[in-house]
């Protein structure tokens, strides 16, 4: 039967109704009021308002729940998650925002950004306090931890680039301590300090050499004129594109520890130690991470710190046809490394780079069978290299073959790369929109506290329906024993109550098959 429900009327019809009631009560926005405090917002904030000047201002903690909200959902741009509040009630529920207040204009939190909040560490505060209160919960454990890093394509076009000068080694935080042992290495072995590198190329570079144009010491760089804070990253062997790269650290369960935001172009080894100042506050046993930071100085910091670096096996790189490594022997006794011909290859030097060179004789060499296994080499002589810091990698690898350590390795695909996932997938983690680190940092911030949120508020609902189901069953069991104590004949056994009482049952996880009624 055909029926007309005046749809149209119900467009126009006023209906006395609270806010409150529009929002489901299992919705995201309504757990996290519930059990996120933000309250500490106000603190954080206090010295960048006046209490007796000025109109009045938009309350901070609805100003910071406004990019939570994009964050949180995915939404593409500020101007998009204004529309969205617009006419999404929980979204009005979740800021205090009624029928009939406005809803702020999109500039507003940038203008706020840019008058109040910039050059704080403001947004790292409120990732820290989201983290503080999951810490409180007893859900974090940083016995171990798993570090990796993420690229998210910047806001800058691909073609509008330029070439700059730029040095060709940067400062490393481990140079000073490596020049050290270098010089002290050289001089176990008879040889001289070396000599300052910078001025040796200063001495060297020709004072005529025109502006704008490469030296020993620079270096051609592309540089986005968008973003000149951004780095070139090769995506894949083809794309290239303008990029950051997001250092992060989580626990075995999936926890966002911290983060640091550097350009795309610079190395996992290279931005590490910085991450890692961050994680000292943390009790850490074991510290897991891929072969991209597998290098001596790494494995040095965190064994010195008396931590445990567990690293995956790295192929070795060497052309195809010829002797690996790892079939030259070293002898630690007599310091040099025999080869599959049983000729010793002697100590020659120790470079720059901390690695000490040990060479065949040349004139031996010429008649060896294997020789095209070994070195194309005009004077017929082999080097092989040995890091003076190369007994941390062997204690690196002697880990790895400990039993757990290669089933532990195995849950970065469960902890870290899930965390990365699910950011690029559900919270708009993929691109950025924004321009420059401050602001990029501020994005990242907000998104990991966001997901860490949406941890903690699963778990505390978990745990507030097992506490009425364990109040419950308290109440039933209790109930049960005074009836057993004053009716021993008459009452049932205790499994039959139990398996007519479905909340009891639910608690103790009794299964089906093995509840039966048992002959009085």
């Amino acid at each position: 039967m055909l029926t007309k429900n005046g749809t149209d009327d119900k467009k126009t019809q006023i209906q006395l109704i609270s806010l409150d009631q529009l929002v489901p009560e299992d919705h995201l926005l309504r757990k996290i009021d519930k059990y996120i405090d933000f309250d500490f917002i106000y603190d954080l904030v206090e010295e960048k308002y006046s209490t007796q000047t000025g109109r009045p201002s938009i309350d901070p903690v609805t100003l910071i729940k406004i990019p939570i909200i994009q964050y949180m959902y995915g939404i593409n741009s500020m101007r998009q998650t204004i529309r969205e509040i617009e006419v999404n009630m929980a979204y009005r529920w979740f800021l205090g925002l009624d029928f009939y207040d406005k809803v702020p204009h999109f500039s507003t939190f940038g203008k706020n950004y840019k008058r109040r909040f910039e050059g704080t560490d403001l947004f790292e505060q409120i990732f820290e306090n989201i983290l503080l209160q999951c810490m409180k919960c007893d859900v974090i454990q940083t016995d171990t931890v798993f570090v990796d890093a993420t690229h998210i394509k910047a806001a800058a076009n691909r073609k509008k680039a330029k070439k700059v000068l730029v040095a060709k080694k940067s400062a490393r935080f481990y140079d000073e301590k490596l020049k050290e042992e270098i010089n002290a290495d050289r001089m176990a072995h008879g040889k001289t300090h070396l000599k300052d590198q910078d001025r040796h190329d200063k001495d060297d570079d020709d004072d005529q050499t025109p502006p704008g144009a490469c030296t020993s010491q620079t270096k051609q760089q592309k540089q986005s004129e968008t973003d000149p804070e951004s780095g070139w990253f090769h995506k894949g062997e083809h794309k290239e594109v303008f990029a950051y790269s997001i250092q992060t650290a989580c626990d075995k369960n999936g926890w966002i520890l911290d983060y640091t935001v550097h350009p795309g172009n610079e190395h996992d080894s290279k931005t590490f130690p910085e991450l890692y100042e961050e994680l000292k506050r943390f009790d850490i046993g074991t510290v897991v991470m891929d072969a991209g930071y597998k290098i001596p100085a790494i494995a040095k910091l965190i064994l010195d710190n008396g931590q445990i670096p567990l690293f995956p096996y790295k192929s070795p790189m060497t052309k195809k046809g010829f002797f690996k490594k790892s079939e030259y022997v070293y002898d630690e006794y007599y310091d040099g490394y025999i080869c599959p011909q049983l000729q010793m290859l002697k100590y020659s030097t120790t470079n720059r780079e901390g690695y000490r060179e040990y060479k065949s004789d040349g004139s031996v060499c010429a008649g060896c069978p294997d020789l095209e296994k070994c070195t194309n080499s005009k004077n017929h002589v082999k080097v092989v290299t040995r890091h003076i810091w190369q007994e941390y990698m062997d204690r690196c690898e002697d880990i790895r073959h400990t039993r757990g350590m290669k089933e532990l390795y195995g849950r970065r695909k469960e902890t870290i790369e899930r965390n990365f996932g699910t950011a690029k997938e559900h919270h708009g983690m993929r691109y950025t929109q924004l321009i420059g680190k401050k602001k990029m940092r501020m994005k990242v911030g907000l998104t990991f506290a966001c997901m860490n949120m949406k941890k903690l508020v699963r778990i505390l609902e978990s745990r507030d329906k097992m506490d009425s189901l364990g109040v419950s069953v308290m109440r039933f069991l209790s109930t049960l024993f005074r009836k057993s104590r004053e009716h021993p004949k008459d009452c049932v056994n205790l499994q039959t109550d139990v398996r007519y009482n479905y909340s009891v049952w639910r608690f103790l996880k009794w299964p089906e098959k093995k509840i039966r009624h048992k002959k009085q």
